[in-house]
């Protein structure tokens, strides 16, 4: 990588690993809420699927002004509001002002990915390398997020945890000031330096004729496919820690430092941190999906880890209920296709998409991923309450199945705007 190149990637690698510890941190949340509250896998679900659903929905609106504004200032707001949400959680006393704080939080963080992403694919030359990298931060954030929290949860309750939350975003403010880039040097024709990302609509015509224009058949089968995506990764991760914990023996099992029925033993979660751990494999995941978009047809590779997919979501209860081997392998086999998809799909839309368009392409790529798929979180919630886990994992299985047919039939019908 040139120097522009490492700046562009160092920062949004800070961007995405915040964005994405805040997101994660909300299923270790979410067990702390289901024995808290007077409520039901299916009413936190939904509530949940809200706040992610605003994370996807804001990212075509995000997506227009990623085209239109510098992408830090994009950024920055997206982290402040960010912060300012989970601060606000801190002080929630009940059930709807965590909807208000969880949705909030939606509406902040939708902007990033439509932002970072067209940053990323028209400022970076080296882009798989980049997409990769860009994802392994996402997932030590993802690591990060649950695994601080759980940690934190030992020593304090859920609202003083949420509220020392909000402070890395203002550490990653802090250094997104200081950032110094080119934003349009893989795109530009002169190699000069571009004063603005003016390629978006500045009107809803501008933006009725973008989208036309953008909605080949290939960009709509890639859409489709990041749609199944989103719906079997979000209808997964929601409620996994609480499934991981059906499985898992009391901690006092496994490590004798833990005395049986000792407040330190209580409120170790065991699950917490096997979620924490299969979270943490996918930085592996990220960086094999990156380089594979390097090597090989995209299309290629979202086949064979749809399949991938398909076959772990099938074994996963049995194996978990063979006992702690079992489930602590296919928890990692899980974490790294899973996140291995991610640079793949994000490849694909920039090779269905052309360039002046790419931040509102990634608009409708995270509304397609978070927004509609966050039906999966409420998804999830509603199996698991009317079939059980082996119900619930066996349905979503469908997706990734769905996922692999759309991407042979992009193999074969869709054209590409960019050359792969």
């Amino acid at each position: 990588m040139n120097d522009n190149d490492r700046s562009i990637v160092g920062f949004a690698m800070l961007a995405h690993a915040t964005v994405h510890t805040y997101e994660l941190s909300i299923p270790i949340f979410v067990v702390v809420w289901l024995q808290q509250f007077s409520t039901t896998t299916a009413l936190l679900g939904t509530i949940v699927a809200v706040g992610y659903a605003l994370f996807g929905i804001g990212a075509l609106p995000g997506g227009v002004l990623a085209d239109l504004l510098s992408a830090r200032t994009v950024v920055i707001g997206c982290l402040l509001g960010m912060g300012g949400s989970f601060l606000l959680l801190g002080f929630a006393p009940g059930i709807p002002t965590i909807a208000l704080a969880l949705g909030l939080w939606g509406v902040a963080a939708s902007v990033y990915h439509p932002a970072g992403l067209s940053l990323l694919s028209t400022g970076v030359s080296e882009r798989g390398t980049g997409f990769a990298y860009h994802g392994m931060a996402g997932n030590v954030g993802i690591a990060f997020g649950p695994l601080a929290t759980a940690l934190l949860l030992l020593a304090f309750d859920w609202r003083t945890v949420a509220g020392l939350l909000s402070i890395p975003a203002v550490l990653a403010v802090g250094y997104a000031v200081t950032a110094e880039f080119d934003e349009m040097a893989a795109v530009s024709t002169d190699g000069g330096e571009d004063e603005g990302r003016d390629g978006g609509p500045s009107s809803l015509g501008e933006f009725v004729t973008g989208t036309r224009t953008l909605f080949t058949a290939g960009f709509a089968l890639a859409i489709c496919v990041v749609l199944m995506n989103g719906v079997f990764y979000r209808g997964v991760l929601t409620f996994l820690p609480d499934v991981l914990g059906g499985f898992l023996p009391p901690i006092t099992d496994y490590v004798h430092l833990f005395e049986p029925g000792s407040p330190m033993a209580e409120e170790f979660d065991l699950a917490s941190y096997v979620y924490a751990g299969l979270l943490t494999v996918g930085i592996a995941g990220q960086y094999a999906g990156g380089k594979l978009t390097d090597r090989i047809s995209v299309t290629t590779g979202l086949i064979g880890v749809f399949a991938a997919l398909a076959v772990v979501a099938v074994l996963f209860v049995p194996a978990a209920r063979a006992g702690l081997g079992p489930l602590l392998a296919v928890s990692a086999v899980l974490g790294f296709v899973l996140f291995a998809i991610q640079p793949l799909y994000q490849a694909t839309i920039a090779e269905y998409s052309p360039p002046d368009d790419r931040g509102l392409s990634y608009g409708f790529t995270y509304l397609a991923n978070f927004g509609v798929g966050a039906g999966g979180a409420a998804l999830s919630g509603i199996l698991l309450s009317a079939v059980g886990t082996d119900g619930t994992f066996l349905a979503l299985a469908a997706f990734p199945v769905l996922g692999a047919a759309l991407a042979v039939a992009l193999s074969r019908i869709g054209t590409r705007r960019e050359p792969a």
